[in-house]
Parts: structure tokens; sequence; C-alpha cells
């Protein structure tokens, strides 16, 4: 009897496929009147300290030379409640329509940017720019975290802690939107020494 090959992957085609990722709303603009907003999903943490993200944005996107004359934006993360605006934001231009306007969601007037966050969201991150690194179909706005909104219905008063698991945040999978799932384990669980008694 022939033995099966242990192999079980084959060869695709070079592309991006590192999944899921968040699927964020991204603002930008000088004010709320002015303001827009994008669907990101190639976004993602570069450092620690200083804290730094990066969003990468196609050229032709509407939202883009706002960011690159203002130089900030504001990272929104979303939930399942917020799939059908955040998916809506991405496939309509804001050339054309008023995004908030259609989607229904809330500007708020930003604390550390010029650019407004978006109320809904339970976690908004404003950015400053710190590079724009041309990289082919998208650009690579990379910037430093110089403030953090943090909805109070996900901080823990007792511990004043954050926990986002409770936010019920979406992520984007290979063209389709996820509902986060059961956690699996806190970071180090593999490790963690049994308690006593």
């Amino acid at each position: 009897m022939d033995a099966k090959p242990l192999n079980k992957k084959r060869c695709w085609k070079p592309g991006t496929m590192i999944y899921p990722l968040p699927a964020v709303l991204v603002t930008c603009g000088q004010s709320v009147g002015e303001s827009n907003m994008l669907t990101v999903a190639w976004v993602g943490t570069v450092n620690t300290d200083p804290a730094m993200c990066y969003i990468s944005v196609r050229p032709e996107r509407h939202s883009y030379d706002i960011i690159k004359r203002q130089m900030e934006f504001t990272i929104n993360l979303t939930t399942a409640d917020m799939a059908r605006q955040t998916d809506w934001a991405g496939v309509r231009s804001g050339k054309e329509y008023d995004k908030w306007k259609e989607t229904g969601l809330t500007p708020v007037p930003g604390v550390a940017v010029s650019c407004p966050y978006i109320d809904e969201s339970p976690l908004s991150i404003e950015c400053k720019v710190s590079a724009v690194v041309p990289l082919g179909s998208h650009h690579m706005f990379l910037a430093k975290v110089i403030n953090v909104l943090a909805d109070e219905q996900y901080i823990d008063s007792a511990t004043d802690s954050f926990d986002l698991g409770k936010a019920g945040l979406m992520n984007y999978t290979h063209g389709h939107y996820y509902s986060q799932g059961e956690e699996l384990g806190r970071f180090g669980f593999s490790v963690k020494k049994p308690r006593k008694g």
C-alpha cells in the first residue's frame, strides 16, 4: 500500500493572505463638516514605544488626498452591529455621498487631531502621520498614536482595564466580514502554572 503524502498544501498565487484583519473605519478631514470616512483592512500595529500603527490606502481613494494634506487620521474599530455601515463606507465614495448622513454614524470632534471620531466605535485611535511610503497599489501611512478614546462601557472600574472582547469586534477575512468568536485563552495561558488549592 502506498503511503499518503504528508504535505496537504498546494502552492497558491502570491497575495495578501494574512487574515483575519480588523475592519476599521478611518476618519479624516479638518473638521466634522469637511470630514470623510473610509473602510480599511490593511491596518496594524508596528511599534509599542512609541505607540505606532499604519494604514495602507490606494492613492485614487477620495480620502487619500485628505489624509496626505492633513497628515492625521483616526482609526475607529468596528463591531458586528456596524457591519452594514462599515461595508457601505468602503464601497461608496465621499466625493459623491455624505457618508455620515448615509450611514447614520455619529461624528464627534477629535480631541488631539482635527478629524472627528465615530461615537459608535468602541475604540478610536487618533494618529499623526510620520511618513508616507509608496508601495505600489497602496501607500502606507505610518503614524504615531497620540490619543486613544475608549468607550466607558468596556472599562472595568474595579481594575481600570479595557475589555475589548465584550465589544463584539468585527474582522475581515478574504472578502468577508465576521464577528469575533469565543475566547480561547489569555496571552501566556499555555505556560501559566495552575493555582494551588
